[in-house]
């Protein structure tokens, strides 16, 4: 069936703020779906409250509403525009949930809007656990022993019927919020009260806790025609009873038999089709018993999820732009295969390779938080590896994670302490892939690993491979390595680094040098949907080492874009936002844009955004080579965050060319005693501060300067590891502390100007011109991170006189450090003069927000000037906004209830939305006006 030709107009709802569980897999799918509707004609609409997203950007749809997430929002629009349809489906739970809300309220209906690419009914039945239980029933799909309790009394029967251990899972919450697993009977009371808590609807399922059973995932489309076709299947490292965005998983699917993926395949069809007539996409659950293959069905979603962006990225099939189309009437036989152009999307993907996808988390920002992963999804973030081998793709989604290590082990950061390794086999936290290393490499078998993890052997095994890789090693020197021997370990993801280290007293340029001779080198094989059956159009690679090489160099003139790698507090999706805007405006100005980056869930490594993507860690070894294969005209770290800003000291040393900003003028920002000295120099007005590299030192500086005194390491992101103290002992265990966790890293002790206000500074210079972009005044005072404050643009509440010095010492410190892009500066003002805290030569989390709130192509204009290609004079920079535009910060403190939510230095936010009001008599800004007071107060 061709496209509903009725369908003119489709409105698409955003999933809000970057929460833990819902994070920018989400501005992934909802980017993708209004491309593809906007392909077919169709003018797009969408809602959203989040302004660091691309989706809610010009580019990508037709009509951009940054609104609040509720229904009169719906209906503003829907009086706006003439809307037939609303696509529901690429906002997760958030706009599933608004959708149902609009539909009993009437307002569908009223303005004669249809719902497309699922229906209500099916949202009730997947979303409604004893509603989801009796259909599996029904269609004779295995499903745990469960009770829907809608009240404690009814939780307690249903507990005694089944007995212990118990799962309590909530109906209609996202990222597993509120559910738990109850072992004994004493806990069970508790964790009742909190699940009906944490259901809007006051309804729980108690189920049998399947613990040890392994957990998998298929990803499923269906089409008008009751057409349905297997995406991907995904398998969980980690086995039932860890949420499974906290999971480590494997695609394809390493441990299934085949009769059993068959009859898992035919269930999952089987639930679709059951759960309603509707064409999109579905992501279904299933536990499998090791011991004898049973299945039962864990859930099934009718929308895209965490998971279909990672099975878009680990086959190549676009399955939100896929399921837009379905959406609107096409069946899967009329769609082409993106990838290859000359199949449809009826061919399902089929792999040559295996993909890793690891969770990043942001406990470090928690102090106290319970780190023992269950139910509830905690992780902020993911990365994703792709290899030949299982072991080759999870050594590089560890190499990409950022949390300094080389690969799985061999860097330096083994555990020996074998108590604790065991400790965490048991007890699953953030590091338990590590200490799982640490266990087989210290000899504890194999068998006794599994009981500890209920790890499939299978992946133990493999771990295991790597321990006795490293041990044959060890008989070599890097000299007499054999050549084949070398290019093994290569092939199963070893760095440089970890060879290096293995080998002793070499470096990792050794060891690079070493296979250089040996012409051992990556090559790029790629990513094609259908294992090379049929020749791919699209330039999608990963690195590995055999013979072939698949990346073909153009003679084009070249620029590279460092991407961020995981989203994580401190470096969020603002980041990817403006890599896509510096690849669009590479583009636009004739270059190659080629993308690197490690993240899934991101717009910026979807295949068809730069002209060739690269998904490989970022990180130095393997950004390395691509840069010696492409040899760019010039890398662009500035849109990356700190994940690109690390590499920038590398390239300068190995003489890339680093478009924008210098290297050394990025360091003196980066570097506080440096820049200091910079103001200094340029007589601008800053705390008094010294440094230290050690407690007594840092006790000499603190009585110069004056109590109270922020503490802080150079180089840092987030705000991490900043206090503030006020007395000699607190000092010396901040300072002690950061020492031993960030050790070589100098520690800065600033005068704190108490009760001063707070202020940022946003523009662009192009080496001669600066423009100002924006300011933006903080509710919250200095103290407070920049990412956790409310911010109001343009400033309400300063002076002329301290707004003149604002733009006196931006401009000042852009022409000093020579800033060819962007810079960010913040500002503390107290008694009217402004002091300067730091200055940000990059982007920054303030960038989309002020490109939104401005109507400004902010990071395009600023990519051209860094490429050279424009002076400032050429554009004309008009803002629009009316009124004044909040940005105002969003937290997930719900998921560490034992955390202290008081806000300090460092960043704790996980997100932001954006919030436009006329004027500052309005009720809101008030009431955050008296907040303000309040602090100031104090």
């Amino acid at each position: 069936m061709p496209k509903d030709t009725s369908i003119k107009s489709v409105l698409i709802i955003g999933s809000g703020p970057i929460i833990i569980g819902q994070a920018c897999e989400f501005d992934y799918a909802g980017s993708q779906a209004a491309l593809s509707l906007k392909e077919e004609g169709i003018s797009v609409s969408i809602i959203n409250s989040n302004p660091a997203t691309i989706m809610t950007d010009k580019v990508i749809a037709d009509h951009v509403y940054l609104l609040p997430l509720t229904c009169e929002s719906i209906e503003q629009i829907l009086k706006e525009q003439q809307i037939d349809a609303v696509l529901p489906t690429m906002g997760g739970q958030t706009a599933l949930n608004l959708c149902i809300e609009a539909a009993e309220r009437g307002i569908w209906a009223k303005y004669n809007v249809k719902i497309v690419g699922v229906d209500i009914a099916a949202i009730e039945k997947t979303e409604n656990r004893e509603a989801f239980r009796q259909l599996m029933v029904d269609i004779g799909v295995g499903v745990a022993r469960s009770k829907i309790a809608n009240s404690f009394l009814e939780g307690k029967e249903a507990a005694q019927e089944i007995g212990f251990p118990l799962v309590i899972r909530p109906s209609y919450t996202l990222g597993g919020k509120g559910a738990g697993f109850v072992h004994k009977k004493e806990d069970f009371d508790a964790a009742l009260s909190r699940g009906l808590q944490a259901s809007p609807t006051h309804e729980v399922l108690v189920e049998q806790a399947v613990l040890g059973w392994k957990e998998y995932e298929l990803e499923l489309l269906r089409d008008n025609n009751d057409n349905v076709i297997i995406i991907c299947s995904i398998e969980n490292f980690d086995p039932m009873g860890i949420h499974t965005g906290d999971s480590i998983t494997v695609a394809p699917a390493m441990t299934l038999s085949d009769r059993c993926y068959q009859s898992m395949r035919n269930q999952a069809i089987k639930m679709m089709r059951a759960i309603g007539n509707f064409a999109g996409g579905c992501n279904v659950q299933f536990s499998v018993n090791p011991a004898d293959e049973a299945i039962i069905a864990i859930e099934i979603n009718p929308r895209v999820s965490r998971s279909s962006a990672l099975a878009s990225k680990a086959t190549g099939y676009p399955i939100a732009k896929i399921a837009a189309k379905l959406a609107i009437g096409y069946n899967l036989d009329e769609i082409e295969n993106q990838i290859t152009k000359t199949t449809s999307a009826y061919f399902e993907p089929t792999l040559d390779y295996v993909i890793v996808k690891i969770p990043r988390w942001n406990f470090d920002k928690f102090k106290g938080a319970n780190k023992e992963l269950g139910l509830q999804m905690k992780s902020v973030g993911e990365v994703m590896g792709i290899g030949r081998s299982f072991i080759e793709a999870l050594q590089k989604a560890c190499q990409s994670l950022e949390i300094g290590r080389a690969g799985l082990g061999a860097d330096g950061r083994q555990n020996r302490n074998l108590d604790e390794i065991m400790y965490s086999l048991e007890h699953p936290s953030w590091d338990r892939l590590f200490h799982v290393y640490d266990a087989l490499s210290l000899g504890v078998p194999i068998e006794s690993v599994r009981k500890a993890t209920k790890i499939d052997r299978w992946f133990l095994n493999q771990i295991m491979e790597v321990v006795n890789l490293e041990n044959e090693l060890r008989r070599y020197s890097l000299n007499n390595i054999p050549e084949d021997f070398f290019f093994l370990l290569k092939q199963k993801g070893f760095s440089d680094t970890q060879i290096a280290y293995i080998l002793g007293n070499v470096t990792e340029e050794d060891v690079y040098q070493r296979r250089q001779a040996l012409n051992i080198r990556r090559v790029y094989k790629m990513v094609d949907t259908c294992a090379a059956e049929f020749p791919a159009k699209t330039p999608y690679y990963y690195s590995t080492y055999e013979g072939e090489n698949e990346s073909i160099v153009s003679d084009k003139k070249k620029i590279i874009v460092l991407g961020s790698g995981p989203n994580r507090i401190g470096q969020g999706i603002e980041f990817d936002y403006s890599c896509v805007h510096g690849l669009l405006a590479a583009k636009e100005s004739g270059f190659e844009a080629i993308m690197v980056n490690c993240n899934p869930e991101t717009v910026s490594t979807d295949f068809n955004m730069a002209d060739k993507l690269y998904f490989e860690p970022v990180y130095w070894e393997h950004v390395r080579e691509i840069i010696e294969l492409e040899k760019p005209y010039g890398v662009i770290v500035q849109l990356g965050g700190q994940t690109a800003l690390k590499m920038a000291e590398k390239m300068h040393e190995h003489g890339i060319k680093i478009i924008g900003t210098s290297f050394n003028n990025m360091d003196i920002a980066e570097d506080r005693g440096r820049f200091s000295d910079l103001l200094k120099e340029l007589n601008i007005p800053y705390p008094k501060y010294g440094v230290a590299e050690s407690a007594e030192e840092a006790l000499e500086v603190a009585h110069e300067v004056g109590y109270p005194v922020l503490v802080r390491p150079s180089y840092v992101l987030g705000g991490q590891g900043m206090s503030i103290v006020i007395n000699d002992e607190d000092l010396e265990k901040a300072v002690v502390s950061l020492l031993r966790n960030l050790p070589g890293n100098r520690v800065l002790i600033d005068h704190f100007l108490d009760r001063a206000a707070e202020a940022e500074s946003d523009s662009i210079s192009d080496g001669d011109d600066v423009h100002i972009v924006g300011l933006m005044e903080h509710i919250e005072p200095a103290g407070i991170h920049s990412g956790d404050s409310f911010a109001v643009l343009p400033p309400f509440d300063l002076s002329d006189s301290a707004i003149s010095q604002m733009e006196e010492y931006t401009i000042k410190i852009a022409k000093a450090l020579n800033v060819l892009g962007l810079l960010n500066i913040q500002f503390a003002i107290k008694n009217d003069k402004v002091y300067v805290i730091e200055a940000n030569p990059r982007a920054s989390r303030t960038v989309p927000f002020i490109a939104k709130a401005y109507d400004v192509p902010y990071i395009n204009i600023a990519a051209k000037v860094m490429l050279g290609v424009n002076k400032l004079k050429d554009f004309t920079i008009e803002r629009k906004l009316w009124g004044y535009a909040i940005k105002e910060p969003v937290f997930s403190f719900d998921k560490f209830p034992e955390v202290s939510k008081e806000l300090g230095p460092e960043m704790k936010s996980t997100g932001e939305a954006i919030r436009f009001i006329p004027n500052l008599q309005d009720p809101y800004f008030r009431h955050l006006y008296k907040e303000k007071s309040m602090y100031l107060s104090r």
